[in-house]
């Protein structure tokens, strides 16, 4: 693991200054960081995941939707039993999952940020960070 990448992830996730980064940075951060500091940062990580496979940038594409649910409900799963969100989490990755599979919509999580919302499909060993070229602004 690339040290200078993970201190870069920390200080995107500390200068972001809110309590879920979402869109493609938030998939890029946790991503990252999962992999070093997995039962801190994986519920949030599939909590990013589930809320990507909601995107406008994958309305059309149900094969990477499935995907983002697919790589949650793993994350999801691999938190330990004494994680307080793993229950929780695998329980909202599992019903977008059941969603997806069945051909209904998938629920917009509440979002109080106004920030961004960027999704980036790309696997988690990916050291390239999120394009501005996957900007789309968040449905209210």
């Amino acid at each position: 693991m690339d040290q200078d990448m993970v201190v870069q992830a920390r200080v995107r996730l500390l200068s972001a200054n809110r309590r879920v980064v979402r869109g493609g940075e938030g998939l890029w951060i946790y991503r990252l960081l999962t992999q070093v500091e997995p039962e801190i940062y994986g519920s949030k990580l599939a909590y990013v995941l589930v809320e990507a496979s909601a995107s406008p940038l994958v309305r059309e594409l149900p094969e990477q939707r499935l995907a983002l649910l697919e790589e949650a409900v793993e994350v999801a799963k691999a938190l330990g039993a004494a994680n307080p969100y793993r229950a929780k989490m695998l329980t909202r990755a599992l019903a977008a999952r059941q969603r997806e599979l069945e051909g209904r919509p998938a629920e917009r999580p509440a979002s109080g940020d106004g920030g961004e919302h960027r999704t980036v499909l790309r696997s988690p060993d990916s050291s390239a960070t999120p394009s501005a070229a996957g900007r789309q602004a968040r449905r209210p």
